[in-house]
């Protein structure tokens, strides 16, 4: 089932939010410090291309505290905006609700990255 609602995901708009989540990994590394930000925008980006059947755990540490504060500051936000708009969008009909849990809880990873890992 989760094959199958990868490719509608995908077909339907999936290839949109990884291709913005791409760019803004690009933008990222263009400088050295940017890196840990450009590679979670990467995984980000394979995230939004298959959401479905995968999961997210939430860790803490002190390191991934203060990533996750600039990454609010600059990033978290806009993005978070874009995948929890077009979630409660989707979720207005019966059948884009699936799609739309998916984007919440891609807009809810959006804003505190470091720390969490994708299972």
């Amino acid at each position: 089932m989760s094959f199958l609602a990868n490719i509608i995901w995908f077909i339907f708009g999936g290839w949109w939010t990884g291709l913005s989540w791409l760019v803004l990994g690009l933008l990222w590394c263009i400088t050295i410090v940017g890196m840990p930000y450009g590679i979670q925008c990467f995984k980000f980006a394979k995230l939004s291309a298959c959401p479905f059947g995968k999961e997210v755990q939430y860790g803490t540490s002190t390191g991934s505290l203060l990533l996750n504060i600039l990454w609010i500051i600059l990033t978290g936000v806009p993005m978070a905006i874009e995948h929890a708009l077009t979630g409660v969008v989707l979720c207005c009909t019966i059948v884009g609700i699936p799609f739309g849990i998916q984007h919440l809880k891609i807009a809810k990873l959006a804003l505190m990255p470091f720390g969490a890992a994708v299972v």
